[in-house]
């Protein structure tokens, strides 16, 4: 990866379409905070792992961010609905909002987070 600051997530091939997501901790403001990243539509997408309605961790078993049926990102606490390929939320208390994106990118059969493209 070109890019000195990138941070390592994990192998390309772990994520599977509506699969698991993997977590991983960024620095944001001077503190650590959850993301995550999955793949939808064979592309990869990362957040903060953080809903928009309450400052809950999206996941409700470790890795288990899509609905039943892989559509839908879903959060843990109230069922808020939100698209995987734009963070922005169709159902719940936060509809309206979206969840903050990463940037990531997939690079020889990797997955890295990019802090400076996200001013981190």
């Amino acid at each position: 990866m070109a890019d000195p600051a990138a941070q390592l997530i994990c192998d390309a091939d772990v994520l599977r379409d509506g699969g698991n997501g993997v977590r991983f901790e960024i620095r944001l403001h001077g503190e650590t905070a959850a993301a995550f990243v999955i793949r939808h539509g064979g592309v990869v997408y990362g957040y903060l792992n953080r809903c928009r309605h309450v400052p809950v961790e999206l996941d409700w078993q470790e890795g288990r961010f899509f609905d039943g049926d892989g559509g839908y990102l879903i959060c843990s606490m109230h069922g808020a609905l939100y698209l995987p390929d734009n963070g922005y939320c169709v159902a719940g208390p936060c509809r309206g909002l979206s969840l903050q994106s990463l940037a990531v990118a997939e690079h020889e059969g990797r997955i890295y987070y990019l802090p400076q493209a996200d001013g981190a």
